[in-house]
């Protein structure tokens, strides 16, 4: 699927690592002015210049919801087993084009952090966790597993979270702050996963629903249509929210729904991130 859609085509507007400092040399004509030392210049008494190598290495984090929610799923996979298939999409892409690739696990807390390594092992542990682990706590929160994670990268990432994107008890706002402020040290991106039954609730008779993240039971009767619609209309503005929350964060999005087939959506949105900038 990476070959055939994707084609290693994530895209940073950090363009990898920026430039590493190579050397000094005396100024020639025709050099870039913009380089001179004005410090060994003022030192020297004749112009230098300083001379950068560019560095293209890129440095993928992926951050995966794991929280109580992901366990969810009304067709063939749940919300977790989708967000591996992401991770496992954007990881193989990295690894393709030699750049390194980390992993934070969050729920309302940093469940696992493995930092950004190459090579195929990793990638296949970090596949391993995304779909296996298991977390301490059922609830999300943003908050506090965004700030570590920009805490612990030293250098400028792209970054990808992947999740549902419920806030939990903290809120919208807090997500939003939280996200806004990874996104203004690292190029972040949010894949929001999408099933099905979020949006519609179908006539099966009376059902009871569980909270996956608190445990809360309630009883429905899908009979009515009053309920269904209701059901519909709360979904649609629930959904609009987490997408006026995301824009105010600054991030870039990429809706995933659950019939969609992972990397040509991923492909299509690196293509439309290619031709904005």
């Amino acid at each position: 699927m990476v070959n055939d859609a994707m084609m290693g085509a994530y895209l940073s507007r950090f363009k990898g690592r920026g430039t590493d400092f190579e050397e000094l040399r005396e100024y020639v004509p025709g050099d870039d002015v913009r380089s001179l030392d004005w410090n060994v210049t003022a030192r020297m008494g004749k112009p230098f210049i300083r001379l950068h190598r560019e560095e293209r290495e890129l440095t993928m984090v992926i951050a995966v919801d794991i929280s109580g929610s992901a366990e969810f799923g009304s067709g063939r996979t749940t919300m977790r087993e989708r967000a591996t298939e992401v991770a496992a999409c954007l990881a193989i892409s990295a690894l393709k084009a030699g750049d390194k690739v980390g992993l934070l696990l969050f729920s309302d807390q940093e469940e696992l952090w493995l930092p950004p390594r190459k090579g195929r092992r990793h990638v296949l542990r970090l596949i391993r966790e995304a779909l296996e682990f298991r977390p301490r706590s059922r609830r999300t929160s943003f908050a506090k597993p965004m700030r570590r994670l920009a805490r612990a990268l030293k250098r400028r990432a792209m970054v990808f979270v992947v999740s549902d994107f419920l806030a939990g008890p903290e809120g919208d706002d807090a997500m939003a702050t939280a996200l806004g402020e990874l996104n203004a040290r690292h190029d972040t991106a949010c894949v929001q996963l999408i099933d099905e039954r979020e949006k519609t609730l179908p006539n099966i008779g009376i059902v009871a629903l569980e909270d996956a993240e608190t445990g809360e039971i309630r009883e429905v009767d899908t009979t009515s249509a009053f309920i269904r619609e209701r059901f519909q209309k709360l979904s649609e503005q629930r959904l609009l929210s987490i997408g006026t929350t995301l824009t105010r964060a600054g991030v870039d999005v990429v809706r995933l729904e659950a019939h969609a087939n992972i990397a040509p959506t991923l492909g299509r949105f690196f293509e439309k991130r290619r031709r904005r900038r």
